[in-house]
């Protein structure tokens, strides 16, 4: 199944790999047929995988305890580190950075049930997406959410091949657990922002599945 996020690319991307599949097949001749329907799989495959939108099922202790914090999307966690967050919490936080490659499924989904009471879309660099600077510096989309154990703040933010994020969260929005927000193009990297109290669940290096790995509990 195909995420409704990304349609606008995957569409075009489709006919131009069918076309090329059919051109090989009526116009061209020789080595080049063969070469234009490589080409036309390869285009294909690479659009199902990447904008493929697999099921989750989203651990019911995160449904009804809203202190548990999942994993926004999939990746490889790259960072867990103490820093100062000026913008939703204004002051000492802990962070969570996992990095998406465009192999992994680039869904992404609300890490916490509560009310949206920030949300900023900033411009920025197209940085690798690992480096710790492309959490301050890469464009992104930033959410924060509040509810009756405390707030969490998260980024979507691009890198070096992400040219696209689409968020589909405002200001004053309800948000569930799992719920879907939106998805960054073609590799790309999310920062979960916690309280210094949170119980961090998690390591570095550690794979995250979105949607289903929790990640860390706020203090009750």
């Amino acid at each position: 199944m195909l995420t409704k996020y990304g349609y606008d690319n995957a569409i075009p991307m489709l006919i131009i790999g069918f076309s090329l599949i059919l051109l090989s097949g009526f116009v061209l001749q020789n080595a080049w047929s063969w070469i234009s329907a490589i080409l036309g799989i390869i285009i294909i495959l690479f659009t199902l995988w990447f904008f493929r939108d697999p099921q989750r099922i989203i651990p019911s202790s995160a449904i009804s305890d809203h202190s548990i914090i999942i994993a926004p999307a999939d990746g490889k966690i790259v960072e867990i580190i103490e820093m100062e967050e000026k913008e939703f919490f204004k002051g000492k936080a802990r962070q969570i950075s996992i990095f998406l490659s465009p192999l992994d499924v680039h869904v992404n989904r609300s890490p916490v049930s509560g009310t949206v009471e920030f949300y900023r879309y900033m411009q920025g660099d197209y940085m690798v997406a690992w480096h710790p600077k492309a959490s301050e510096l890469n464009e992104q989309s930033r959410i924060g959410v509040q509810n009756e154990f405390g707030k969490v703040f998260f980024k979507q933010i691009t890198g070096v091949l992400a040219r696209r994020i689409v968020c589909t969260v405002k200001q004053g929005d309800v948000l569930e657990t799992g719920e879907q927000i939106g998805m960054m193009k073609f590799g790309s990297r999310m920062d979960i922002i916690l309280p210094l109290d949170a119980e961090i669940l998690v390591h570095k290096d550690e794979r995250t599945r979105g949607g289903e790995t929790i990640i860390a509990r706020l203090k009750k």
